[in-house]
């Protein structure tokens, strides 16, 4: 069989000329509920292992199929006890864990709503605002928070009449044991609830990152998760040849770690071991001392994660040969990988395995739970996302100049949580919803090319000549350009004469710049180092002579010393920025860039007349 379903769409155009695209493949059946797939497995390997995670002393605890049943239909029976519904929803606050997972599917299993929160909302933040308007949204009757003294300040804030739930008491609040949860026997009670959830029931409502806005309260159907899982195991069939192995960090508050993942190791059977770490420095050490033991099939991670990986691959060959001894597919979400990123695991994975690996990505959302357009094969290109996964419709609505990716589907939510004004505005007047990415066909000519990303609708703005900046794919070529100097760009411009750009720098890659790699070197001394400005500003008129045009050359650029702020929503826990926010909040460096006054790092490119 063969790994990925092969790329090929069907094109078809309405009377009024809008464009439609969707799969020659059918999608075929899938279960009623997510939920079944537990059932069947711990009938068919009970003994086989779901999840595992590390614990305090280092050593895998294993939670069996078999195990994963029977304790969350026991914490099924308390919730329904409880008498927890839609209408007073279990909230998770804290991140992923094997009781994270017995909550959430016991939830499930009985049909109630429940709502991973990024932990960031209660630990990061100072004011906790956002946090605020998500209970008051939600209005949760049970909460979880795994380290109670860690949750205590923020549950205090916001906590009021919910049932608090924990593994570690917190000091002065009281909390329920996580264990009584466990200390009950599961009745027919448990039987009748499952048997009520359906294709309509609500599993959770998953919060956006908030990248491009306010986190928004996304509605997840058992139908669409469901129907979900069917697309991704019909377009990559390698996932259900054998069990599949996974060692993933990817927090389960945001559709790609909580529903792609998980879902893809319950709905095949599969053994996802919990990795504690993180794509950032430091906790990316965690991560490397899982990889090194855990040998997966199957790898799924954002951008950021890839670029720390493949250098310690290519310095160690023992890990290298370890990672890529059984792994049969590559996944990259969430944002475009380099392509020298890309080239470079492929000769890597040519190396030790003998053969490129299929390396896939795509375009999805939270709102399509998450799996839409699909692009996968050997030989990757940055950008492209491929076509439309079986099942799914993708409508090209013209919005002025471009065309914006529009989706229908039974993986498409029906709408935001509690928000009517919300939920109409995001579908079109065919029930298309409509994702606020701009795509164009790699090749009209040939539509089983697919589309490629062409960034965000909502982002793109026109300098003061009237001549539009297409934000996204600047963006891309910025960030690659710069290489390991940035962690992220944002680009700045809209009704000025000329673009510019704020900085996120790598600290990693800029401490070397310093001659201090390994050094507690602060942000401010790094941006202040002539050598890092020298290198910023040659980094700048190469992407000027590369880039020459009025609206795709960079004239400045800040080096911000802050990092991304989660409380003023400009950052997620992912590592997602949102622009507007961060251009919003820092507005006083914009002013800088264009010659306002402030003692800003600015680095300026040359005149276009002196490159030559």
């Amino acid at each position: 069989m063969a790994d990925l379903l092969p790329s090929e769409t069907i094109l078809e155009t309405g009377p009024d000329g809008t464009q439609y695209a969707r799969s020659p493949f059918p999608l075929g059946p899938y279960p009623t509920k997510l939920t079944e797939r537990l059932d069947h497995w711990a009938a068919e390997a009970p003994d086989r292992t779901f999840l595992a995670r590390r614990d305090a002393g280092g050593a895998w605890v294993h939670l069996s199929y078999g195990d994963m049943l029977r304790r969350t239909r026991a914490i099924a029976q308390s919730l329904i006890d409880r008498r927890l519904s839609s209408d007073r929803p279990v909230v998770i606050l804290s991140g992923n864990s094997l009781e994270h997972a017995l909550l959430g599917l016991a939830a499930m299993y009985a049909g109630i709503m429940y709502t991973p929160l990024a932990p960031a909302y209660a630990l990061l933040a100072r004011d906790y605002t956002t946090l605020r308007v998500l209970w008051q949204a939600l209005r949760p009757g049970l909460v979880f928070a795994a380290e109670g003294a860690l949750f205590e300040r923020a549950l205090t804030h916001v906590a009021a009449d919910a049932e608090i739930v924990t593994c570690t008491p917190p000091a002065q609040l009281k909390a329920t044991p996580f264990s009584a949860l466990e200390a009950v026997r599961a009745t027919a009670a448990v039987d009748e609830a499952h048997g009520r959830v359906g294709p309509d029931t609500v599993a959770k409502v998953l919060y956006t990152s908030g990248s491009t806005g306010r986190p928004k309260g996304v509605i997840n159907t058992q139908r669409m998760l469901c129907a979900n899982q069917a697309m991704l195991l019909r377009v990559m069939p390698l996932l259900g040849e054998e069990p599949p192995v996974l060692c993933d960090w990817l927090p389960w508050n945001h559709t790609f770690g909580g529903n792609h993942n998980v879902g893809i190791t319950l709905y095949n059977g599969g053994t996802l071991y919990i990795d504690d770490g993180k794509p950032v420095p430091g906790a990316f050490d965690t991560t490397l001392a899982n990889l090194r033991e855990i040998a997966a099939t199957a790898y799924f991670n954002v951008p950021r994660g890839y670029d720390l990986l493949a250098p310690q691959l290519r310095r160690d060959p023992a890990f290298r040969a370890h990672f890529f001894g059984r792994l049969r597919l590559l996944f990259c979400a969430a944002a475009a990988l380099r392509q020298h990123i890309a080239d470079d695991i492929q000769s890597m994975a040519v190396d030790a395995h003998g053969r490129r690996i299929p390396l896939v990505t795509g375009l999805g959302a939270t709102e399509s739970a998450p799996f839409a357009l699909c692009a996968g094969d050997s030989d990757f290109s940055g950008g492209r996302i491929g076509v439309p996964a079986p099942g799914v419709e993708l409508k090209l609505g013209r919005v002025g100049a471009q065309l914006e990716a529009r989706l229908r589907g039974p993986n498409i939510t029906p709408g935001y949580w509690r928000d009517e004004a919300l939920t109409a505005a995001a579908f079109d007047e065919d029930g298309f919803y409509r994702m606020g990415d701009a795509l164009a066909f790699v090749d009209p000519e040939k539509p089983s090319e697919g589309f490629t990303f062409e960034g965000r609708l909502s982002e793109d703005f026109k300098l003061s000549s009237g001549t539009f900046v297409r934000v996204g794919p600047l963006r891309q070529r910025l960030l690659a350009h710069l290489g390991d100097l940035a962690q992220e760009v944002v680009i700045a411009g809209p009704d000025r004469d000329e673009v510019t750009a704020l900085v996120f720098p790598s600290l990693a890659g800029c401490r070397a710049l310093c001659g201090a790699p390994g050094e507690p070197m602060p942000m401010s001394a790094v941006v202040a180092d002539r050598r890092v400005q020298d290198a910023f500003r040659v980094r700048l008129d190469e992407f000027g002579r590369r880039n020459p045009g009025h609206s795709t050359r960079i004239v400045a650029a800040v080096l911000l010393v802050e990092p991304a702020s989660i409380d003023a929503q400009e950052a997620t826990d992912k590592g997602s920025v949102n622009q507007k926010a961060v251009l919003a909040n820092r507005a006083h460096l914009v002013e800088q860039l264009y010659g306002g006054a402030g003692d800003a790092v600015i680095v300026r490119a040359s005149d276009p007349g002196e490159n030559h």
